[in-house]
């Protein structure tokens, strides 16, 4: 941990945006599981339709406007000044969350379904600009350390807010202290954008049109005559394959292979995710204010030895004569700390994958295309996360495989597509 990495949270160039970011990815994390907790509690009676539709809907329901809206959102964030923007999306958010209070508090399921798709909406607008401002307000140096920063805000933000949500639901009063949190967050988030200092236009000459489909077929072919920017993006896109096949896989490991109760579910989220915030500060501190890819090979062998691992790494629970472990129990029987040190790795490693190559795309795109190029990366991201879903469907439905086999297939498969991109882009393997 350098000072230099974290000296950036005294500057206001950084820290509002941060907050706003974090806030952002926090809220929905909070919304989304309160309304999953909500209605996996709810009585059948009460449900519209059945639970486990409305589970998978929601999942697909997010994602989806990412598919639609990010190559208009890409135009929008070269074409504007980039803080006011920012405060438009966040004011959204606000409006969504006080819509989504009323309807936690008279538990209206439809409506909160369509909420789930106005909140990815706001996030797919919100993705580009994420990204595409901070070259704006880093120096070039201070590019990776920015980026470490944002990955250790995210994904811890993703943690807290799901963790949240479980203390909440779990409480008789749990809808009221969600609707009115949601909004409370919401307008943090949009005070902290209020902050976020003037991003001058990079392209206010672009003309956009609302034109989302052949949109999206332009800026992923825009992003594929750029060689070096498109393999980054396919690298990420792999990263967010393997992270969604895993993190999916959570609830049904602990259940049905490590005999555990929910807590522990948390557990491995928590462990997984602090993983990934160590392992960016430490591809700050290595790379010494340089872009260095030859950090994403490292990642990757970790990414693919550690996933093996964990087919061998869970324990024999015959001794547990069919009891269920909870957080406490699995904390301390050391066999279990195998599977823990496999988890905590994947994410250091996966941190050192991941924010070289985020900021090499924000490095080497024009300025007049860098948001486009993020949004072709997020609409990229989210196909390879739908192929994951199809391809844990068919691993464990159809051919019939355990979880751990699974996760084992995964990081293999990761060494074949690692190996692909470096032999496509030499530059991955040099000394930088």
């Amino acid at each position: 941990m350098t000072k230099g990495t974290f000296s950036l949270f005294s500057q206001r160039r950084f820290l509002p945006y941060f907050c706003t970011q974090a806030l952002g990815a926090f809220n929905d994390n909070v919304y989304k599981n309160s309304f999953l907790l909500l209605v996996a509690f709810m009585s059948a009676a009460n449900l519209p339709i059945g639970s486990d539709l409305i589970i998978n809907l929601a999942a697909g329901l997010f994602i989806l406007p990412f598919f639609i809206f990010s190559a208009h959102a890409g135009l929008l964030a070269d074409k504007l000044e980039k803080s006011a923007y920012i405060r438009r999306v966040k004011l959204f958010e606000v409006f969504i969350m006080a819509i989504a209070a009323v309807a936690l508090l008279t538990q209206q399921v439809i409506l909160l379904l369509l909420l789930l798709f106005l909140m990815g909406c706001q996030s797919a607008y919100f993705g580009p600009v994420k990204y595409a401002l901070l070259p704006q307000h880093l120096a070039k140096d201070e590019l990776v350390a920015g980026n470490a920063l944002v990955e250790l805000g995210t994904f811890l933000a993703i943690l807290l807010g799901t963790l949240l949500a479980g203390v909440i639901m779990a409480q008789s009063s749990g809808a009221t202290v969600a609707a009115v949190l949601v909004v409370v967050f919401a307008l943090l988030g949009y005070l902290a954008a209020r902050k976020i200092p003037y991003a001058a236009p990079i392209a206010p000459e672009l003309e956009v049109t609302f034109s989302p489909f052949k949109q999206g077929w332009q800026v992923v072919k825009q992003c594929r005559q750029q060689k070096s920017i498109f393999i980054a993006i396919l690298a990420i896109s792999w990263f967010w394959f393997y992270g969604a096949t895993f993190l999916t896989q959570f609830p049904n490991l602990a259940k049905q292979y490590l005999q555990s109760s929910p807590q522990v579910v948390s557990v491995l989220l928590a462990i997984f995710s602090v993983g990934i915030g160590l392992g960016s500060i430490l591809c700050s501190r290595l790379s010494q204010g340089k872009v260095k890819l030859n950090l994403v090979p490292i990642g990757a062998l970790g990414l693919t030895l550690f996933a093996i691992h964990i087919y061998w790494a869970i324990p024999d629970y015959g001794f547990l004569a069919g009891q269920v472990q909870n957080a406490s129990q699995f904390l301390s029987f050391g066999r279990n700390y195998y599977i823990m040190l496999d988890l905590l790795l994947i994410g250091v490693f996966g941190g050192l994958y991941i924010v070289p190559l985020y900021a090499y795309i924000q490095r080497e795109a024009k300025p007049e295309q860098r948001a486009q190029m993020i949004a072709a990366n997020n609409i990229i991201n989210a196909l390879f996360m739908v192929v994951s879903a199809v391809f844990a469907i068919v691993l464990l439905s159809v051919a019939q495989l355990t979880i751990p086999a699974l996760l084992a297939i995964t990081g293999a498969i990761s060494a074949v597509v690692s190996g692909l991109i470096f032999f496509a882009q030499p530059e991955y393997l040099k000394r930088n």
